[in-house]
């Protein structure tokens, strides 16, 4: 007993770890491989001081123009502001804040929320349908006809409507017969990017924005030239706030050489009611 329990001592306790023949080849190998790199799948081997040098890495400026996006230039003071000239002539806006008292605003807005047959059209792209995220109202003797939906005539103007475009007229020294309402009854309703460029407005159509309800930005872009068309990457940006009451004109080639827009918010915003008022042509005497 007593020489069973000397050789497990012998064996378990006070011998150490006896290396196999594996082990002892795989440590030599590691031992080789320190001062060694293997190449290929064959058993040659060179020594890391007869690899080829490693290039030094040489940083070459880029020979192409580089363009940066402008900043978006903010417009929120009165006045009238040339913001574009080129071959179609000059584009400019007039704005104008408290064009309509905030306190008449404020009941006027309510009586237009409430009085105005409001409705939401729906539009048809690549067999899809999907409704504008807005509700709109037509007026005036003469069809309307944007993105491809067609308003019709509506001659039976609302008695506010009718009294602010009188006045709108007298400041202006503009006419006009014909009213686009929209209502955007909280931050998800938007407009996308677009021009009032159609045929029936006529060659540079002067377009009247009078703004009630909550505040909501109002921005354009210019076109880029026909070398770049599409490219919206580094054209001018303008952003407006329209407060209530605020009256906006946009003029000359503005509908020509720019875009614009009301996008989504992410705050919660109240509704908002957009009048625009315009001249359409029958058969496009505008041209």
């Amino acid at each position: 007993m007593d020489d069973k329990r000397r050789r497990a001592r012998v064996q378990g306790g006070w011998a150490g770890p006896v290396k196999s023949r594996a082990a002892s080849h795989a440590t030599s190998e590691a031992s080789l491989a320190r001062n060694n790199v293997t190449v290929g799948t064959g058993q040659a081997w060179v020594r890391r001081e007869q690899l080829p040098l490693e290039k030094p890495y040489i940083f070459k400026e880029s020979t192409k123009m580089q363009r940066k996006a402008p900043e978006t230039r903010v417009i929120d003071k009165q006045g009238l502001y040339e913001i574009s000239t080129s071959p179609t002539g000059a584009s400019r806006i007039n704005l104008i804040p408290g064009f309509i008292d905030s306190k008449e605003a404020d009941w006027m807005f309510e009586q237009l929320l409430q009085e105005i047959p409001w409705g939401q059209r729906t539009h048809i792209r690549q067999d899809l349908s999907f409704e504008e995220p807005r509700l709109t109202s037509w007026y005036g003797e003469l069809p309307y006809t944007y993105s491809r939906l067609t308003m019709n005539p509506n001659p039976h103007w609302h008695p506010l409507l009718t009294s602010l475009k009188k006045h709108i007229e007298e400041v202006t020294s503009h006419t006009f017969n014909s009213l686009l309402c929209n209502l955007y009854r909280n931050e998800k309703d938007s407009v996308d990017w677009h021009s009032d460029d159609e045929l029936s407005l006529g060659r540079n159509p002067v377009i009247a924005s009078l703004s009630f309800g909550a505040t909501r930005v109002f921005e354009m872009r210019k076109k880029p030239p026909p070398e770049e068309s599409g490219d919206y990457t580094y054209v001018e940006r303008i952003r407006i706030p329209l407060d209530r009451g605020t009256l906006l004109m946009m003029e000359g080639a503005t509908q020509e050489d720019w875009q614009h827009r009301v996008p989504k918010e992410y705050h919660a915003r109240e509704a908002r009611i957009n009048l625009t008022f315009r001249t359409i042509y029958p058969e496009h005497e505008g041209f």
